[in-house]
């Protein structure tokens, strides 16, 4: 198993389906033979028919969905790491700091405010301190209160009011919830970043600002792999598309 050393993310052969127990075991096709490569700085924008498999393919190289056959070979934090075989440990490591999802719904814990729900992701690539640790104790209180100073920075670019940060988002509307997804994705730099519908739900102004923070997460060298509906921000962001479904790349 090797890469290139520009090659951030290459999927081979990859097979996905679904067993569908409550009509007797019927199998659903997903993914067949899927391949591409995402190097760094690259935006591959999934494109095709619904059903053939975007979303699908998504959560397999965030480790929701295991995958029936093939590899996602990924250069990430501590070398190369075949996604489709590795354990919820190894990808709850990677999560942390070489791997960025925004999906399309914001799933948060109650209560926790929508500043610290940004913050939060910034925040574990540092350990927990130590009881009776005073000094780990303030490097935590540091390292949170940096967090917290990215957190603002994102949340003021996507124009999310002042008085919604200490709040939880459970009861903020879709664009607002979208705007909170989209800062946790970006708040923490990573080397593959996912996004499934980015822009959905927010209007022109904020569409520009997340087109422009991908622009930015590109120039840093993360590999972006996204499905954008909106084709006036996919033709704005992606490199290259992918057409699911068919032999070939578009």
């Amino acid at each position: 198993m090797s890469l290139a050393n520009d090659v951030v993310l290459d999927v081979r052969g990859l097979h996905k389906r679904f067993t569908l127990h409550l009509r007797g075991g019927v199998e659903l096709p997903v993914l067949h033979d899927v391949s591409l490569q995402v190097r760094r700085g690259d935006c591959v924008a999934l494109v095709g028919p619904s059903g053939q498999g975007k979303s699908t393919l998504m959560k397999c190289l965030y480790g929701s969905y295991g995958a029936d056959a093939g590899q996602i070979v990924f250069q990430g934090e501590g070398g190369l790491l075949d996604l489709a075989q590795a354990s919820p440990h190894q990808m709850l490591a990677q999560r942390r700091r070489a791997i960025a999802y925004v999906s399309q719904f914001l799933r948060t814990v109650p209560r926790v405010p929508a500043l610290d729900v940004v913050a939060e992701r910034a925040l574990q690539a540092h350990p927990e301190p130590a009881d009776g640790e005073p000094d780990d104790e303030a490097q935590h209180a540091e390292a949170l209160e940096t967090a917290r100073d990215a957190a603002r920075v994102l949340l003021r670019r996507l124009n999310l009011p002042t008085a919604l940060w200490s709040l939880p988002p459970a009861t903020f509307s879709g664009g607002e919830q979208q705007r909170i997804n989209i800062a946790r994705g970006f708040v923490e730099p990573a080397r593959l970043l996912l996004l499934d519908e980015p822009t959905a739900s927010l209007d022109a102004a904020n569409r520009r600002v997340v087109v422009q923070l991908i622009e930015e997460a590109k120039a840093r060298g993360t590999a972006v792999v996204g499905i954008f509906h909106d084709e006036e921000v996919r033709d704005a962001v992606a490199t290259r598309c992918v057409e699911l479904g068919t032999p070939s790349d578009r």
